[in-house]
């Protein structure tokens, strides 16, 4: 696997080497060793979770505070997402930046996203099946999230507005500015 920087600090692209003949392909997918010599980071997870979404739906921007804090590996297992990590640590030199990566079935890279960031992707495909590695357990006293469409992020999900379905939970989340995460 290969490991490369995005412009957020802590925050990697994952790319498989792919091996494929006749009968299919085979990948590994994750290897905590060479994680940890090539980032210096802990990859070490705890908690799989699985979501399926239709064609519009926008699942962010989450986070998870204090002790129950997570690093999240995450990959789409079928479809397409445009999937958004945005740092919120403080004392990052890029604190209020966004990184977006279209992950599919297809290409299957994955994306790191350290402890402190927010999380969120929206479903560019029919469909999608997206996978979540946490390093923590969820908790939901220990939830933050940002408003998707915060005017001072300004992220491009890469739908028309007018496609874009949310949760209740996600059309009430506060502005970046609340600093409430």
């Amino acid at each position: 696997m290969k490991i490369k920087e995005t412009p957020l600090k802590d925050c990697y692209i994952i790319e498989p080497t792919i091996f494929e003949d006749s009968r299919g392909y085979f990948y590994e997918k994750f290897n905590e060793n060479k994680f940890e010599e090539l980032t210096g980071m802990n990859g070490h997870f705890v908690q799989d979770n699985i979501s399926k979404s239709s064609y519009g739906v926008l699942r962010g921007l989450h986070l998870q505070k204090g002790e129950y804090a997570q690093a999240k590996l995450v990959s789409c297992l079928e479809g397409k997402v445009y999937d958004v990590a945005v740092d919120l640590r403080r004392d990052s030199p890029t604190y209020g930046k966004w990184f977006g990566i279209e992950l599919t079935a297809e290409n299957k890279l994955q994306l790191y996203v350290p402890r402190g960031f927010g999380h969120g992707f929206s479903v560019l495909s029919e469909t999608a099946v997206f996978s979540y590695k946490c390093d923590n357990y969820y908790n939901k006293e220990s939830e933050g999230s940002v408003l998707w469409n915060d005017k001072d992020l300004n992220i491009d999900w890469q739908l028309p507005e007018q496609d874009v379905v949310l949760s209740e939970k996600d059309k009430l989340c506060p502005a970046f500015i609340d600093g409430n995460f």
